[in-house]
C-alpha cells in the first residue's frame, strides 16, 4: 500500500512515510500561499521515485485547499518545471524550465 502525503502543520512540513523513514518538504505558509523551502528523502529510498511522489502529494494537498506555491526548494521547482499540469499552482506565474529555473 502506498502511503499518502500528510500535512504536518505543527512541524510546518509535508510528510510521506517510507520504508526508509520519513520524506518531507519544509514549508512556510502566508495565507493561501505555501513556500516550499526544502525537501529531504531518506538515502535508502532516494532512487525509488519517493521524492516525486512526495512533491506530487504536497501539490495535490495545496490544490485541494485552493492554494498557490512558491517553490524555493530546487527539487520542487524542477518537478514543477517538468510537469506543466502543476504550473497553475505557482504564486509567481513565470514558467519554469525543466530544471526549475525561470
Amino acid at each position: 500500500m502506498v502511503e499518502a502525503v500528510k500535512d504536518n502543520r505543527a512541524e510546518g512540513r509535508y510528510e510521506l512515510q517510507t520504508s526508509g523513514g520519513v520524506a518531507f518538504i519544509d514549508y512556510r505558509r502566508d495565507g493561501n500561499v505555501v513556500t516550499m523551502l526544502h525537501a529531504e528523502v531518506p538515502a535508502a529510498v532516494r532512487a525509488g521515485g519517493v521524492g516525486s511522489r512526495l512533491v506530487r502529494g504536497a501539490l495535490d494537498l495545496v490544490r485541494g485547499e485552493g492554494g498557490k506555491v512558491i517553490p524555493r526548494c530546487p527539487f520542487v521547482a524542477a518537478y514543477i518545471g517538468k510537469h506543466p499540469d502543476a504550473q497553475d499552482l505557482l504564486a509567481e506565474p513565470r514558467p519554469l524550465n525543466r530544471t526549475g529555473a525561470r
